[in-house]
């Protein structure tokens, strides 16, 4: 069940998965017999990644016996590594397409948090303030259709801010990122030549920018923008504080109803509140350009992406185990882990969808 048509981006998946069966054998699952002791490997979304480096000390002081690695090394690796079993948790902002789950139907796609992206810039003068910026003019910038800051349709969105005459500097990820599918979807939802031309994927054809910069991961993306200024970027809130110590600007968004919108949890919720009751069993479903005065247009679940059958009893219980505890409102999604991390935890009727996945993992 899906509310939007979804592009395949398997070729990239693929790739990822043949390179990853190269080293299945020295970080899969060790069976129980190894000491008792159960190691788990989580890879994939750096946007995820500070939540899981939260969450893995508390759990496994809980559990001693269960070994969990992390990894932040973009969602498409999350997503690739766990069909591969190479992973046992892929992290990932994006769903898997039709087509993935065509080709894979024993994955699991389990929100864990929802998450919000930003929209930053470096504009020196200017990143005291919060810049109106919308998803065709962004669509503009990343095509190279808008090079400049003071062009006419930036300039219209923010009256009686002095504009400076340079250079635009785009700067998008290079590896299969989640943040570059929520991201191209809210300029594939906001613009249709942009949805005709390029599309939403965890990688896409991006267009040739002069001057345009790519980064790895929402640390490279932070690193790029601070280094450059007259750059924007597309940044996971999980790094809100290494932008805002960087002193990076941030945007507020047009939304659906044409009102712009910081990237607060309390904007996030408001979003999340107008789509949650639209998840389908699968929880495969975008959440961003929601409908709704105060909310802000990129939200999305944060997934783990799991196997249905893994290795062996023991495994797939450490993971069931560890996936209900981060499900927990006492656990995982508790207060404290959401806020140091500005996500939104997961409304109840989310979580019983993810349970009921969780409980699939045999």
């Amino acid at each position: 069940m899906f509310l939007r048509t979804h592009k395949a981006f398997s070729h990239t998946i693929k790739a990822v998965v043949a390179a990853s069966l190269l080293g299945l054998a020295a970080v899969a699952a060790t069976p129980a017999s190894a000491a008792n002791e159960i190691s788990l490997l989580e890879t994939g979304s750096t946007l995820l990644y500070p939540l899981f480096n939260l969450w893995v000390p508390v759990y496994t002081k809980l559990h001693p016996n269960v070994k969990i690695t992390t990894q932040g090394t973009g969602s498409g690796t999350g997503i690739a590594q766990a069909i591969s079993g190479v992973a046992q948790i892929g992290a990932s902002d994006a769903y898997m397409s039709d087509a993935q789950i065509k080709q894979n139907p024993e994955m699991l796609n389990i929100p864990l948090a929802i998450s919000i992206q930003m929209i930053n810039y470096n504009l020196p003068g200017l990143n005291n303030k919060h810049i109106k910026l919308s998803g065709p003019v962004l669509a503009g910038i990343y095509s190279g259709k808008i090079t400049n800051w003071d062009d006419a349709a930036i300039a219209k969105l923010n009256p009686g801010v002095k504009l400076p005459n340079h250079k635009i500097i785009p700067i998008h990820r290079t590896d299969g990122s989640g943040d570059t599918f929520i991201f191209t979807t809210y300029l594939s939802d906001t613009d249709p030549v942009w949805e005709k031309d390029i599309g939403y994927s965890t990688t896409v054809s991006w267009p040739t920018v002069p001057g345009g910069i790519g980064a790895v991961g929402n640390p490279g993306m932070v690193e790029a923008l601070k280094s450059t200024p007259y750059g924007i970027a597309y940044i996971g809130i999980s790094w809100k504080a290494p932008v805002e110590k960087a002193g990076l600007g941030i945007a507020m968004l047009e939304n659906r109803a044409g009102n712009f919108v910081l990237p607060t949890v309390a904007n996030a919720r408001a979003a999340a509140s107008e789509m949650v009751s639209k998840t389908p069993a699968d929880e495969r479903i975008s959440l961003v350009y929601a409908p709704g005065k105060n909310s802000y247009p990129i939200i999305n679940y944060e997934y783990a992406i799991v196997k249905k059958t893994q290795p062996n009893p023991e495994v797939a219980a450490a993971i069931r185990d560890f996936l209900n505890w981060a499900l927990d409102p006492k656990g995982g999604n508790a207060p404290h882990f959401m806020e140091a991390v500005n996500f939104v935890p997961l409304p109840a009727s989310v979580v019983e969808l993810s349970r009921k996945q969780v409980a699939e993992i045999k």
